[in-house]
């Protein structure tokens, strides 16, 4: 894929201190990219600079290779659509709330006309054109401003928390929906959210933002179960962090002992042995089992613990284990798992794992930062 837009060197003070510390972040033709981060990260901030609505104390935006200019960015602008949390829409109809656009981009009517009906019936509002705007339910008042950016044709869409207000269920249809016209459209997008879930349903790639500054960005998967320090694992769900000390590495491998037992798992490039370290688990890559798993299986890790408390979370359940060394350990199984082990308050289980559903990594950010910016 082509560079769309790349960002070098945006730095924006706030009194003494930054809101935005960016050296380095492009974004690639096609792709949708999402910004995930706690409130106050600055992703809203950095899609204002990004989108030319905010100019950078430093630094420098790239548009298609073309030196995007803060201050005469009419060109830019009309390359690229925003939509905020909270749609603004005009007095007026529906129809007229879409087609304003393209009304100032003096587009002749038959093609607004033919532009705007094509959108109207793409996000279900084919029979709200002439529907005031003003009264429109919230669902229906996000889809218009979807579609209002979405007529422009933009080669760069900013959605910032596009969703935030709605209720679950609006919210997930939206979401689904704007996925698969994204998707089937090829548009490139950088989507904003402190939602894990929802971020990553979107993602082809994630940018995880702390405090301003790109902590570490990559495909949903290295996010999920390769953070590159103690905070972003903590962002991205990953609740069970042991303190461990490595023995050995080979390779992609380190050897651990986490909890008093010891453990192989994928492992950071930057873990030395001897150094502390932390060892990473998801509630969703545990087992439990009742007997302890035979030698020679693929989940060769193991901790003998016992069952503390339970209780259900949405389709899964709970399990909250204590090894016998006084560790505790958070996991997520189905209802039928659960019932099939017939699992209760103080029974002994054995907690197993996989090498490659195990991260080991080190807690400072150091040189892990490198692998910000474009994708290798």
């Amino acid at each position: 894929m082509s560079v769309l837009l790349e960002a070098r060197g945006l730095w924006l003070p706030r009194g003494r201190h930054w809101t935005l510390n960016v050296p380095h972040l492009q974004v690639q033709e096609g792709e949708i990219l999402t910004l995930l981060g706690p409130n106050g990260a600055g992703k809203s901030t950095l899609v204002a600079v990004l989108a030319g609505l905010l100019p950078p104390r430093r630094g420098e935006l790239r548009f298609r290779g073309r030196v995007v200019d803060f201050r005469r960015n009419l060109d830019y602008r009309r390359r690229i659509a925003v939509v905020l949390q909270r749609p603004v829409l005009f007095r007026g109809t529906v129809w007229a709330n879409v087609e304003m656009g393209l009304r100032f981009r003096g587009v002749p009517p038959a093609v607004r006309r033919e532009k705007v009906q094509r959108w109207l019936q793409r996000l279900g509002l084919g029979e709200l054109a002439q529907r005031p705007a003003r009264r429109l339910s919230g669902g229906q008042a996000q889809r218009v401003a979807l579609a209002r950016a979405l007529v422009l044709d933009p080669d760069l869409l900013f959605l910032d928390e596009p969703f935030q207000a709605l209720d679950a269920p609006t919210r997930r249809d939206l979401l689904l929906e704007l996925r698969d016209l994204l998707q089937a459209e090829g548009r490139t997008a950088v989507y904003v959210t402190h939602d894990l879930t929802e971020g990553l349903a979107l993602a082809h790639r994630v940018a995880v933002m702390v405090e301003g500054r790109i902590r570490q960005i990559g495909p949903p998967e290295a996010i999920l179960y390769r953070p590159v320090d103690l905070q972003v694992a903590r962002l991205v769900g990953m609740e069970n962090v042991l303190p461990c000390r490595v023995q050995a590495k080979e390779r992609q491998l380190a050897f651990v002992e986490a909890c008093g037992c010891r453990c192989t798992a994928l492992a950071a490039e930057d873990v030395t042995p001897g150094a502390p370290a932390y060892l990473g688990l998801r509630p969703e890559a545990l087992m439990l089992t009742l007997e302890e798993p035979q030698a020679g299986t693929s989940a060769r890790n193991r901790f003998p613990a016992r069952v503390r408390r339970i209780w259900p979370q949405g389709a899964l359940m709970r399990v909250q284990v204590q090894t016998e060394s006084g560790c505790t350990l958070w996991a997520s199984v189905t209802y039928l798992a659960a019932q099939e082990l017939g699992l209760d308050e103080g029974q002994r289980v054995w907690v197993v794992f996989k090498a490659s559903a195990a991260w080991v990594f080190r807690e400072g950010e150091g040189s892990r930062l490198s692998a910000v910016g474009s994708p290798q």
